[in-house]
């Protein structure tokens, strides 16, 4: 459990550059704790290396949701170098002035209250049983999706990965799994109102108790000191169980209100998700509707899910001029020209690339994108002390 308060004057936080952020993490190991233990080690600075050192505030909260792809994908790769077989679910959220960023693998997710009572979901739930994109993208790169057999044709338990068993269709490490089990993260970016919100991020012991819904109320108005002990209990209460029950509580408020703000009472009858963001402001509106909307709208700035690394880091006009072209778009290692690999090699999308087209990769990480797609044996000894 953990508790944090964030205002525009005071931050948990970490320096980089020109800006003070905040930041939080939750890694749920499986198969034992290397793999949490490693990605809370070096996430972070993966994700920071990624970035350009030489960008404005915007461009810098516009560059990281293709950092993050990037620091995802290098974490899970020097991990599997150390040939160790533990995996980790990973919910990673950054806190930039009023914009929040989530990444996240696995099942463990993040929902944001808003002032005014609004619910919106930050994170997507990796498990087999519940996303039927996932199971057709691992059994088109060469894996298994079943649930588990005990003999004379019944099959118990939820959907699983085979080899491996595993329930999750994304992950950091579990190389004993296969490489179709990709560290991609699911990352959607948004702006709050200047009203600020309540961020609860959690495991899935909480998930699997609670709805999104309940798991707002049971804590509403609450200080941050009691907030996600209240979670916690309510999750546990039902069967006394605490297994992969962890919950962080974060408010984000103006620096003028030392208390979260409670939305108004909700009226008697069915209860209703504000889950449809608002999109950005046209030029045209007016000025007055502008103040009126920035203090009661959630905006949507980013949200991509593809597990394609050709898809990921391949970032739009004006973001594409932010990243440094002859340089591994994953592992950040300088390439000479004519040697980096284009992100587009191999893709059945050939008529709009070409293979001199970036951005590019190195050998290694080229092998690693092969692997996750399914186009070369991935597993025990793929990677080692050798690799580039």
């Amino acid at each position: 459990m953990h508790n944090q308060q964030l205002s525009q004057e005071g931050r948990n936080p970490f320096v980089f550059p020109f800006k003070i952020i905040g930041y939080e993490k939750l890694f749920d190991g499986h198969n034992g704790s290397a793999a949490a233990i490693y990605s809370k080690q070096n996430l972070l600075q993966n994700v920071l290396s990624a970035i350009p050192t030489d960008l404005n505030r915007d461009e810098w909260v516009a560059a990281l949701p293709r950092a993050l792809v990037a620091g995802f994908v290098k974490t899970d790769k020097e991990f599997q170098e150390k040939a160790q077989k533990s995996g980790t679910t990973v919910t990673f959220v950054i806190i930039e002035g009023w914009v929040v960023t989530v990444a996240s693998v696995g099942d463990s997710r993040c929902i944001l209250e808003s002032t005014e009572g609004g619910i919106y979901y930050l994170s997507a739930d990796h498990r087999l049983e519940c996303n039927e994109e996932e199971r057709e993208r691992i059994t088109t790169s060469g894996g298994e999706v079943g649930r588990l057999n005990t003999g004379g044709g019944t099959q118990i338990g939820p959907l699983r990965c085979w080899p491996g068993g595993l329930c999750l269709s994304r992950s950091i490490g579990d190389m004993d799994v296969g490489e179709f089990i990709v560290p991609v993260p699911y990352v959607k970016q948004v702006k709050l109102s200047s009203a600020g919100g309540r961020l609860v991020i959690a495991s899935d012991g909480v998930w699997d108790a609670l709805s999104a819904e309940m798991v707002v109320e049971c804590c509403r108005g609450m200080t941050l000191d009691v907030a996600a002990s209240q979670i916690v209990k309510e999750a546990v209460q039902p069967k006394g169980i605490r297994d992969d029950t962890t919950c962080i509580v974060v408010d984000i408020l103006p620096s003028e209100k030392p208390n979260p703000p409670q939305p108004p009472p909700k009226k008697s009858g069915k209860k209703v998700f504000k889950s449809i963001f608002r999109k950005k402001i046209s030029e045209s509106s007016s000025n007055t509707e502008k103040d009126c909307d920035e203090t009661k709208v959630v905006e949507e700035l980013f949200e991509e899910g593809s597990a394609s690394l050709s898809d990921r880091l391949d970032a739009k006009y004006p973001v594409c001029n932010m990243f440094k072209l002859f340089m591994c778009a994953v592992c950040q290692v300088e390439i000479k020209p004519g040697e980096g690999i284009s992100i587009h090699a191999g893709s059945s999308n050939t008529r709009n690339f070409r293979p001199w087209d970036g951005p590019f990769l190195c050998s290694s990480c080229q092998e690693k994108k092969e692997a996750m797609e399914g186009k070369r044996p991935s597993g025990n000894g793929r990677y080692n002390s050798d690799s580039d």
